[in-house]
């Protein structure tokens, strides 16, 4: 389906003749980890705009703050305390409980953002910020504090849905933000250029559309920002601040931070500047055609930048579910991870070496982007070493889980999971009962089609139905399931 011709057509939505069970699949994997097969039953009935409704909710649920960060950000001003008092050994005693105490409360937060992230009512919202914190980036590796990654991740949930400018001065408060960026260190005779750069190149208006005089002109609006170290908090500094007159964008002004944000959202590139950050994530690697955007750009505009009406629009279109954009984007480390639990239907196992370790070596760690510009995807996702990490994670899945190898904390940690009801951890020999009876090619075919977003060649599936057929023992469709998920077919969504 070739769009080029009729751009606007592109944003128009799908026809409702063609909703459909392998619509709603594409959908439910685009737009969350997987389509697991009550959901796509579910879709089908329900129709495109209830299920949008509730991947997309009007109020979506907030970020909930883990016990390990409310502990920490209460016991912060003492470990502060300690430091500033300290001396010598102390000092580097003090230091060192602080780092400890501040990896765990990160690790514990990755863990707990992941077992809500996998729970099918909350997928759709927790890739939609996972979305957004590729577009506001920051890292833990620099930020180093877990109360204020926690806090930069719950303003983007609390505002993921509601006006982008509303989103991007709240981010401009950030006080991740503002310490990745170097904010805390801008003052009026010194203004550092590093957000507003960013503001304009990477969260509204992209490379080009911007002089570099309007950049040194609207850092004189961020200085004054800082961080409240006791209580990590935003403030700011009046005494800090530059409260002259700016030209930014051929406007003049005692222009503020906020009004520098209103600035950069009245420039014409400010509404396609996020839509082709959400083709980008959630559609194809390669660029949309330029001539796609604008349509959908005045779409948004005349929406009032609200982020909500960008995804309905977007995930409703024609070209969203054009049939070059379905089956052929590589899932990111994340999806990997999270979709081959629905589709096996586990928990997160809370356990940092069976679960962060392996997301690392697959080349995506939580919290921590590479650099400014975030994750690039696609094609980036998969190489020798990624992609036999992905392999090892399956085996892992699909392995009985050693407990007598664990070391206490994960013994407390696992028997904790368990009283919150998650327990199903690893594969197990009864979750294949259901295809017992099943001749190998009824199974080999309904497998692909539970699993696969891209068409299972033939080759493969005659070698999956030989291997059924060839093989007695009670662990055979075991063994073809975990073959199924090691396949380059099942990278793709």
């Amino acid at each position: 389906m070739n769009f080029a011709a009729s751009s606007a057509q592109a944003w128009e939505p799908l026809a409702a003749s063609e909703w459909n069970r392998d619509a709603a699949r594409h959908l439910l994997r685009r737009v969350g980890w997987t389509a697991r097969l009550e959901e796509v039953e579910r879709a089908c009935d329900e129709g495109i705009d209830a299920t949008l409704e509730r991947c997309f909710p009007s109020e979506p649920a907030p970020l909930p703050k883990t016990e390990m960060i409310a502990r920490f950000e209460a016991d912060l001003p003492d470990l502060l305390g300690k430091i500033r008092t300290a001396r010598g050994p102390a000092m580097r005693e003090a230091r060192r409980e602080m780092r400890e105490r501040a990896q765990a409360a990160l690790q514990d937060f990755r863990l707990k953002w992941l077992q809500r992230a996998a729970e099918p009512a909350q997928a759709a919202f927790a890739k939609w910020t996972l979305f957004l914190s590729d577009v506001y980036v920051v890292s833990a590796e620099k930020v180093r504090s877990p109360d204020l990654l926690w806090r930069h991740h719950e303003i983007l949930a609390r505002h993921a849905l509601g006006p982008a400018p509303v989103l991007t001065k709240a981010v401009s408060r950030s006080p991740a933000m503002v310490r990745y960026l170097d904010l805390d260190r801008s003052v009026a005779e010194a203004p550092n250029e590093n957000f507003a750069r960013e503001l304009f190149e990477l969260f509204v208006l992209g490379e080009g559309h911007y002089a570099e005089a309007d950049i040194k002109e609207a850092a004189r609006a961020f200085t004054g920002y800082r961080v409240q170290a006791a209580t990590g908090e935003f403030r700011l500094v009046r005494q800090r601040q530059d409260a002259g007159r700016k030209t930014i964008f051929g406007r003049t002004g005692r222009f503020s931070g906020d009004d520098v944000i209103d600035l950069a959202y009245a420039q014409p590139a400010a509404a396609t500047f996020l839509p082709g950050e959400l083709a980008r994530f959630y559609l194809s690697d390669r660029p949309l055609p330029a001539e796609m955007l604008p349509a959908l750009g005045e779409r948004w505009r005349e929406q009032r930048f609200e982020l909500r009406a960008l995804a309905l629009t977007f995930f409703r279109s024609r070209a969203f579910f054009a049939p070059e954009n379905r089956g052929n984007f590589i899932k990111s480390p994340v999806q990997f991870y999270l979709g081959a639990l629905q589709d096996l239907e586990l928990e997160v196992i809370p356990l940092t070496r069976f679960t962060l370790n392996p997301l690392r070596q697959m080349g995506q760690q939580l919290f921590q982007p590479p650099n400014v510009r975030g994750w690039v995807g696609g094609r980036s996702w998969i190489n020798s070493t990624t992609f036999a990490a992905r392999r090892n994670l399956v085996q892992q899945l699909f392995a009985p889980l050693r407990e007598e190898t664990l070391n206490a904390d994960d013994v407390r940690a696992l028997a904790e999971a368990r009283k919150a009801g998650r327990e199903r951890f690893t594969v197990g020999d009864d979750w294949f009962e259901r295809w017992s009876d099943q001749p190998a090619d009824e199974t080999v075919g309904g497998l692909a089609q539970r699993f696969l977003a891209a068409p299972l060649p033939p080759h493969a599936s005659q070698v999956l139905v030989d291997f059924l057929e060839r093989r007695t023992a009670g662990t055979a469709r075991r063994d073809a399931v975990a073959a199924l998920l090691q396949l380059p077919e099942y990278q793709l969504c």
